[in-house]
């Protein structure tokens, strides 16, 4: 679901179906005729009207951007099946305990969520700006990583119902990691809704061999509006902060190495490192490379990943 998302940022599709339907639009058009009535009513909207009608743009190129969104809002589909149906079963059943049960509810709320800020989203971008909302796209991201972590550490209940040994500063310095991960992937969110991978495509130092670039104070005012609007400011906060994520988990790993800890807890640590080091990596050569589909979907698969190692090493060092 994260890595067809990230496609269908990428490539522009995800204003390409203009309506909600919960159920007809499960099935796509099915003959020319249909195709160009979806391809007529598209073209009532701003990204077509103001960009793409430059263009060359015809039905076969519509198609491609249509099949990303309709697959996307699909699996969105197909995962509220996969829950909702065995979570009935478990709950009518008793299968559940109270905290499990608890929690399930949890999920629930925050799939249906999900739904509706991605249509909350789109929605920001068929008004009068062909473009999505950079910050409904970051909550439409972060809610999504947030409802796949808690899922993830519902799954890790059941598969660690015994906890571990706590070292109470040692999680705290996870709890704090955590967060400034969570902020990181919201301006990460932020540098896609942009188009900010696009400019100062150099490192380590921006354009013109600087730390910090000219550009990152000047396109908004006020100045801190920068920081939350402005290409070259939501850019430079990405990167740096990118610096203190790493920096962070270097410290918990060489911490962990002064404590006593179990297996898995020891494993998640080292996941960690490895983790952190390959979307490092990835992040470079995405911004090197002014964001090839590729790197740009690795690069959100690798920061969801790290989520994933961040939640296990939480869960593990947790109460």
């Amino acid at each position: 679901m994260v890595l067809v998302g990230g496609i269908t940022r990428l490539t522009d599709s995800g204003l390409s179906m203009t309506d909600w339907h919960i159920i007809t639009e499960v099935i796509p058009p099915l003959n020319e005729q249909q195709w160009e009535a979806a391809f007529d009513e598209y073209k009532q909207f701003p990204e077509y009207q103001k960009i793409n009608s430059n263009y060359d743009f015809q039905l076969e190129d519509y198609k491609f951007i249509y099949f990303w969104e309709w697959f996307h809002r699909l699996l969105g589909r197909l995962l509220g099946v996969v829950f909702i149906i065995p979570f009935i079963y478990f709950w009518v059943t008793k299968k559940l305990d109270k905290e499990t049960l608890k929690n399930c509810f949890v999920l629930l709320f925050l799939g249906g969520f999900q739904g509706f800020l991605g249509w909350y989203m789109v929605k920001s971008g068929l008004v009068d700006n062909p473009y999505v909302s950079h910050y409904r796209l970051a909550m439409h991201l972060i809610t999504a990583f947030i409802t796949f972590a808690f899922t993830f550490w519902v799954a890790l209940n059941l598969i660690y119902p015994k906890k571990e040994p706590e070292y109470i500063s040692f999680r705290n310095l996870l709890r704090f990691t955590y967060f400034i991960l969570i902020i990181q992937i919201v301006w990460g969110a932020f540098v896609a809704g942009l188009n900010a991978g696009l400019i100062h495509n150099t490192w380590p130092l921006m354009n013109d061999g600087k730390l910090i670039h000219e550009s990152v104070f000047i396109e908004q005012q006020p100045v801190w509006r920068n920081f939350i609007e402005g290409k070259s400011g939501v850019q430079f906060i990405h990167r740096y902060l990118a610096y203190v994520v790493v920096a962070l988990i270097l410290i918990i790993w060489v911490k962990a190495k002064q404590l006593t800890l179990t297996f898995a807890q020891q494993q998640s640590v080292n996941w960690l490192l490895i983790l952190v080091g390959v979307q490092f990596v990835l992040g470079i050569f995405t911004l090197l490379y002014a964001v090839p589909l590729s790197l740009g979907v690795l690069h959100q698969i690798g920061a969801f990943f790290l989520l994933a190692g961040m939640t296990f090493s939480l869960h593990r060092f947790s109460r």
